[in-house]
């Protein structure tokens, strides 16, 4: 997972980025994606059941916003995004280790963050020359059901011990350093 080809952000042509399959298939691409997009359904898993929808639906709405945004013209510094997305999973499987410690606000910030920067990674990718909407409602869905496969894998996790939730906290968290180094 550390290698550079691990990553979701490879280079992917303007025209490949813009269709539908693409953004359907673009969060499984790379680790740093899809452990992000765990992270933030297994944290979820441990919230109270009524606001279990809360950080996967900040999520989704941030990163359409960092997308959007980043297509059309707002930029991060090139240099830094994917190095920023690699912490970003780190800190996402910290939420899963400190989760009574950290205040819930908190934790929905750190979320937002998470979710601007991987949004931006998609928009940096879409060629406003080509239709949006494909690609966005592509990597949107995988998002959310990415989202949704980590709250059901949280639920379960629980039933069989907390502590399982905090041994997923951990790999991810490891994970997210391992790629951040890799960028070093």
């Amino acid at each position: 997972m550390a290698a550079g080809s691990a990553h979701a952000h490879v280079g992917l042509g303007p025209a490949q980025a813009a269709t539908w399959f693409s953004g359907l298939v673009h969060p499984l691409l790379g680790a740093d994606h899809l452990l992000a997009m765990l992270a933030v359904g297994l944290w979820s898993a441990a919230a109270p059941a009524r606001r279990r929808w809360q950080a996967p639906t900040l999520f989704v709405s941030t990163m359409l916003l960092g997308a959007l945004a980043a297509g059309w013209g707002a930029r991060a510094p090139a240099s830094g995004l994917e190095a920023a997305i690699a912490a970003s999973v780190a800190a996402l499987g910290a939420l899963l280790l400190g989760r009574a410690v950290f205040p819930t606000a908190w934790c929905m910030g750190l979320v937002a963050a998470a979710a601007l920067l991987h949004g931006m990674a998609h928009g940096l990718e879409w060629d406003p020359a080509t239709p949006w909407l494909a690609y966005g409602a592509g990597f949107t869905l995988t998002t959310a059901l990415l989202h949704l496969g980590g709250l059901g894998l949280g639920l379960a996790l629980q039933r069989m011990h907390a502590a399982w939730l905090r041994v997923a906290g951990m790999a991810i968290g490891g994970a997210g350093l391992a790629m951040l180094l890799a960028r070093a």
